[in-house]
């Protein structure tokens, strides 16, 4: 940590310190800005005090880690940790966190306001979206409260401290803690002051309370002390709701009341199922929760009765339990030997608690929630068993015509069940619908071949296709013959459309014979005559013949008449011969002599 008198205090050398937004029991959080990438974010430092414990530093920071691996919209991000020596020589870990503008419930809740019970609902079933993730990632929050949850401007959720009530709870004990645990002992959950094994439920519980203050304003329990709160979270049935206000629904009762279970049992199972309740009833569908048996006598308090008839329409004690009455009897002596009895068995309570408490939030191994792998690909299922620290079983396949091929169909344990820490789960898979093999049905007729593919699981579709076969004849088939495919897949099969008959094209111009020829699926090849009197571009003749069948694509030879007509010479009236034995030149005149001739 950097400092001057004039400059501002820098953590881990890039995090610039500013005003304190906040201070509790265990740390200060500070508005900062990381020099490095220009962003704004909130620094929290733990106290002096608690970070002097070499054991809760190396807890504390493999806490932090693990909830920097958390990205959900409804988690405050964390950037960074680290360590600063302080000016004793102390190293004081750090945790650096997205920056969000808003407002802790806290602070809403200490300001009076009504929250409408909708309103209420949505808050925690946004709470509930966070923890699942979180427990998904083998992270438990354990310290849910309205201090650690934030509204931003817009109303979205923030849940913050990730981590850091585990790692508080992992310290050695002292007095020190058992003073930290007083802001959060409204919230523990029953195993938590028993200082039993804790899992996800216990962040069920939590947020049940904080459902149950912000639907009444005040938490399931209170007391003058944390080991009165913490006796009834132990012993005591909480007051349903409703008996705080009038207008809130038995169903708002019964999701409230099944989170509160003492035993972990009797609660909801998991985050999701409890958030998926609440949007049930959000949307006006009925609720799965039902009022939690009360628990077994040697869990109940012997001291007072409990139960929801136990508690008043309006308690006038502090901590909500139901008053001892008095004896009938007038005798003076025995009254007051009991109160002396009750108060040295208070007092003897206190004491112990105050020694033990600390102890009672040591952390225990913990039992893994399996996670639900219905639907999932083997590859997913494996990947989400591994996450959660336990082992894959051998794997079984089974055919399931309902189900798509991956997929797992089951698995044991079931979802949402509590096991030790690398346990087996096995995963059913579907191999999808049963596999059949498509029969070799090429050369046989369209009814032969529908018959074999029926037999053997399989749908057909035809489809003519060109071909010299006889007409419907099985010419291929897709998928081919000797593939494996699943049973119901439709086969298509191509079969022949038979030889095509050969257009009589005798008689037709050479345009129209190509036509004719092309249109039925034959190549015209022209070849040309002189001997015939048909007009010149007439098809005089065409091999194959007429109406004969040939393969399509067969070359019809045409024969076209190149005949002309000769061309007549118009008469001019004059012999166009010369007649046999006349002189082939005409004579002249010659002229006589003597004159003219006799």
């Amino acid at each position: 940590m950097t400092s001057s008198a004039h400059g501002p205090t820098l953590v881990g050398g890039r995090y610039e310190l500013g005003e304190l937004l906040g201070r509790g029991g265990m740390a200060e959080v500070r508005k900062g800005t990381d020099t490095r990438l220009g962003r704004v974010v909130a620094v929290k430092r733990l106290r002096t005090d608690l970070a002097s414990d070499a054991t809760f530093q190396a807890r504390f920071r493999r806490e932090a880690q693990s909830s920097a691996s958390l990205n959900h919209p409804a988690i405050v991000s964390v950037y960074d940790t680290g360590e600063e020596l302080t000016a004793d020589g102390i190293s004081q870990p750090y945790i650096v966190m997205e920056y969000v503008a808003g407002r802790t419930l806290r602070d809403i809740l200490r300001e009076g306001r009504k929250i409408l019970p909708e309103r209420a609902l949505e808050i925690t079933s946004g709470v509930l979206s966070a923890l699942d993730y979180s427990h998904r990632a083998g992270i438990i929050h354990r310290d849910i409260k309205p201090g650690n949850v934030m509204l931003t401007p817009s109303g979205d959720v923030k849940v913050m401290d990730f981590g850091i009530a585990r790692a508080i709870s992992d310290a050695s004990s002292t007095m020190t803690q058992t003073a930290a645990v007083v802001g959060t002992a409204q919230y523990l959950s029953p195993e938590q002051a028993r200082g039993e094994t804790v899992d996800s439920r216990s962040d069920v519980y939590s947020a049940g309370c904080l459902l149950y203050e912000l639907l009444t304003g005040r938490p399931p329990f209170v007391g003058d002390s944390p080991v009165a709160v913490a006796y009834q979270h132990v012993r005591e049935l909480a007051v349903p709701p409703s008996d705080h206000d009038t207008q809130l629904s038995p169903e708002i009762d019964a999701i409230v009341m099944k989170s509160l279970a003492k035993r972990v049992e009797d609660r909801y199972q998991s985050a999701a199922a409890m958030r998926a309740d609440i949007e049930r009833y959000l949307a006006g569908h009925p609720v799965r929760a039902t009022a939690p048996p009360p628990p077994p006598p040697d869990d109940r308090t012997t001291v007072a009765p409990t139960g929801y008839q136990a508690y008043p329409p309006d308690p006038v004690t502090t901590t909500g339990r139901q008053p001892v009455p008095e004896p009938d009897d007038d005798g003076g002596g025995n009254r007051t030997g009991l109160l002396l009895f009750l108060g040295a068995l208070l007092v003897a309570l206190i004491i112990g608690a105050a020694f033990l408490l600390p102890m009672l939030f040591e952390d225990n191994p913990q039992q893994v929630q399996v996670p639900d792998l219905i639907g999932m690909t083997e590859q997913q299922a494996r990947a989400a068993i591994g996450d959660a620290g336990l082992s894959v079983g051998q794997p079984e396949y089974v055919a399931d015509p309902n189900v798509a091929r991956d997929k797992v169909i089951k698995q044991d344990p079931n979802r949402d069940t509590f096991v030790e820490p690398g346990a087996t789960v096995t995963i059913t898979v579907s191999t999808g619908k049963p596999m059949t093999t498509v029969p070799p049905v090429v050369g046989q007729t369209r009814e032969d071949a529908q018959a074999s593919l029926q037999n053997a699981g399989l749908k057909a579709k035809f489809q003519e296709k060109d071909g010299d076969a006889p007409r419907g004849q099985v010419l291929e088939t897709n998928p081919a013959a000797g593939e494996q495919v699943p049973e119901g897949t439709t086969v298509t099969v191509f079969f022949s459309d038979g030889p095509s008959k050969v257009p009589d094209v005798v008689g037709m111009t050479e345009d129209e014979a190509k036509q004719a020829l092309q249109k039925e699926g034959f190549k015209a090849f022209v070849t040309t005559s002189n001997d015939t009197t048909e007009p010149k571009g007439t098809v005089i003749e065409q091999n194959p013949d007429g109406g004969s069948e040939q393969p399509q694509g067969t070359s019809v030879t045409i024969v076209v008449s190149s005949y002309e007509e000769p061309t007549e010479t118009p008469s001019t009236g004059l012999p166009t011969e010369t007649p046999t034995g006349l002189p082939t030149e005409t004579p002249t005149a010659t002229p006589s002599r003597g004159g003219p001739t006799p």
